[in-house]
């Protein structure tokens, strides 16, 4: 990815999608914003008791990287579950209900999703001037966010999955990401034999590597273009918000993606 800076809001671009002109698109850091204490400072989560208006000043700030407007956005109370959902100009300035995943082919809409270690996924379709962005943390990709991302894509725009250029942005990852049985065993029915792959023992304990387990799914879809950031949240809380690396009391950082004109 490419680290950028605009009006002092630090974002990064995923260096596969950079030239191209159809798309604009940001994955911001926590920095930039105006909230404080263990939400400083680019804060865009409503639910983590921080100042509605310090959320709405540092929304403001992370769409204007892209050049938008606060009522160009579309963004859905997030559920880590597998619906996505396809939005255009009547849906600006609203908020989906329960959806982890938001698809557009029209231009001048704004999708913007909220993130602390879950996996963000961009799909671009750039034969079809359409984009796709989704929220997968290990329960929305076991439940099929991924798969279903793809299949509206399919189904609403005639998408290949050769056609897209695929970004994995910065997630929890393998080295920080302990995980229980559950995870374990819903990790090997989504991917068969090829689960254990993605899962490892690190002193004793298991590890899983969600962004593995993502590029995994979309390349069995038979997405070829992927770019995986390989930024762990965890590892990096100085650069983006972690659940868990802060203990479950931190922020929520933005990716926005838009068509352009």
């Amino acid at each position: 990815m490419i680290r950028c800076q605009s009006g002092g809001v630090s974002y990064y671009e995923f260096e596969s999608l950079h030239h191209l002109r159809a798309i604009r698109h940001a994955v911001l850091t926590r920095h930039g914003g105006v909230s404080v204490g263990p939400l400083a400072s680019l804060n865009v989560g409503h639910s983590v008791g921080d100042d509605p208006a310090a959320v709405t000043e540092n929304t403001r700030r992370a769409v204007a990287v892209l050049g938008a407007r606060m009522d160009q956005v579309v963004t859905a109370h997030q559920v880590h579950g597998a619906r996505v959902v396809l939005v255009g100009h009547k849906e600006r300035g609203s908020v989906v209900p329960s959806c982890d995943g938001l698809a557009t082919a029209e231009p001048n809409v704004v999708l913007m999703l909220r993130f602390a270690d879950c996996v963000p996924v961009l799909l671009v379709d750039p034969v079809h001037r359409a984009v796709a962005l989704l929220h997968s943390g290990w329960r929305g990709w076991a439940s099929g966010v991924v798969a279903a991302g793809l299949r509206l894509m399919s189904d609403e725009f005639g998408t290949r999955p050769s056609d897209l250029v695929a970004g994995i942005g910065p997630a929890i990852g393998p080295c920080c990401y302990e995980v229980g049985p559950e995870v374990v065993a819903a990790a090997l029915k989504v991917l068969g034999p090829a689960g254990d792959s993605v899962v490892s023992t690190l002193s004793g304990a298991t590890h899983l590597d969600l962004p593995g387990a993502v590029r995994m799914q979309l390349e069995t879809a038979g997405v070829v273009q992927i770019e995986v950031s390989g930024v762990c949240t965890g590892c990096r809380r100085d650069e983006f918000y972690s659940h868990r690396g802060d203990g479950g009391k931190t922020g929520r950082f933005a990716v926005v993606v838009s068509l352009a004109d």
